[in-house]
């Protein structure tokens, strides 16, 4: 720059034919720039299979003939006369800094987006980037964009930013205290969407009983819609400590269903294994694979009892699976004689009293 400058004022001894020299120079310079990103290398990403490349290029442009643009102006300003100089430069340098940071802020947070988004829509790709950590991501690279623009800015305009520091140090531990609840969940909601124990659409049920698919998983809470039809907000400090049972993790989202039964002492248990397998066979909404399978499980008190074991696509359809399933077998039972028991007991009378004896009142 110094040795443009000396080439400058050989070219043009006027101050302010200099800084017109400058201005002038600058803008072509930086609208060459422009044209080389988008013509020589817009076409070259052009060829590419990917898309994030061509429409990351469309932003870079505006910042880089931002930044080339004002550079030569500061390098203009330098060539105020004298009496001018030192009541614009400072200022004017800060401001034109400024506009150089805001608009790479700017670049940053939506190519940093497009980035995110990208990575998110090839989740085999990468696996942590998923439909539920992609808000988070996006979220913690705006802010840490936004606080590194700001003190960038507090930088150009030679503000001492110590005190801010230790001022904001000493307001977050006040801060951290007063909404120590709150941050216990913030913390347990970035642990649950980093482990992820549960993603959204499964089905989950709680140490505490709750039972309901997962809807949205948030930095404070996690929400679910029971089968009622009724949304539950769950703080995710409570998610972070409780033992969840998640129906739908695994290798698929099937599901295995029970349906017990019992039949009298007596009954032939051959017979009773294969009513059970051919009531499963007629049902068209269990999985074919596994295959649905009856069991002779124990000798109950009353009772002979058998387990008719099955596979069904949805977790959320286990209730009514079981209630076919239960009707069914109540009807092929009374058609094939297979008494059903219920418990009862005998009284045995060892002995009866004497006619002698006082009546008991």
């Amino acid at each position: 720059m110094n040795e443009v400058q000396d080439l400058v004022v050989t070219l043009a001894p006027n101050n302010w034919a200099q800084v017109a020299i400058i201005v002038v120079v600058g803008a072509l310079i930086a609208k060459l720039a422009e044209w080389f990103l988008l013509g020589v290398v817009g076409k070259l990403a052009s060829r590419t299979q990917s898309v994030l490349d061509d429409r990351v290029l469309q932003l870079l442009h505006k910042p880089v003939f931002t930044t080339i643009a004002i550079f030569f102006l500061m390098a203009a300003i330098t060539r105020f006369p004298e009496q001018l100089r030192a009541e614009v430069q400072l200022s004017t340098l800060a401001i034109l800094k400024t506009f150089i940071i805001i608009s790479w802020i700017v670049f940053l947070m939506r190519s940093s987006g497009l980035i995110i988004n990208s990575m998110g829509r090839h989740e085999k790709r990468y696996q942590f980037a998923q439909k539920d950590t992609v808000p988070l991501m996006r979220n913690l690279a705006v802010v840490f964009l936004v606080l590194a623009g700001a003190y960038s800015i507090l930088v150009a305009w030679n503000i001492d930013v110590t005190g801010l520091v230790a001022s904001a140090g000493i307001v977050g531990l006040a801060l951290s205290f007063a909404a120590q609840d709150t941050l216990s969940h913030l913390f347990a909601g970035v642990a649950i969407l980093a482990d992820r124990p549960y993603s959204i659409g499964d089905v989950i049920v709680l140490d505490t009983g709750e039972r309901g698919t997962v809807t949205h998983i948030g930095l404070r809470s996690t929400r679910l819609m029971t089968r009622d039809d009724v949304e539950i907000s769950i703080p995710n400090g409570v998610m972070g400590s409780a033992k969840i049972t998640n129906e739908s993790g695994g290798g698929n989202t099937q599901y295995r269903i029970r349906a017990v039964v019992g039949a009298a002492y007596g009954s032939n248990a051959d017979h009773v294994l294969r009513v059970l397998e051919s009531v499963a066979a007629a049902n068209t909404h269990l999985c074919d694979k596994p295959e649905p399978r009856a069991r002779f499980r124990a000798f109950g008190a009353s009772s002979l009892d058998f387990e008719l074991l099955a596979w069904i696509g949805d977790p959320n359809e286990r209730g009514l699976r079981l209630h076919e399933l239960n009707l069914e077998i109540y009807r092929r039972f009374a058609e094939e004689k297979i008494a059903i028991p219920f418990p009862q007991q005998d009284l045995w009378v060892r002995q009866l009293p004497d006619a002698t004896d006082d009546p008991i009142d």
